[in-house]
């Protein structure tokens, strides 16, 4: 789970290099939270092998490091 929180890190900056269209705030956290989270729950939920299991737990670990990484633009751009 903390190779996801990174991995999740590393997504949300390149996302922000690379994406320059303005977005609804809320709509961008609804993919960010939800997308990876509903994913990574589905995958644990319905496994039935243990490294299933284990890229279901990476998956659900994303969200937080995106979420994360997006707080952090909001707070030093002041908005």
């Amino acid at each position: 789970m903390l190779v996801g929180g990174a991995v999740g890190l590393i997504v949300a900056v390149a996302s922000t290099l690379l994406v320059s269209a303005t977005v609804r705030p809320d709509v961008v956290i609804a993919l960010v939270v939800g997308v990876p989270s509903a994913v990574g729950m589905l995958m644990i939920l319905l496994s039935g092998r243990r490294w299933v299991t284990t890229l279901g737990a990476f998956t659900l670990s994303i969200a937080p490091g995106w979420f994360g990484a997006l707080v952090l633009i909001q707070v030093v751009h002041g908005v």
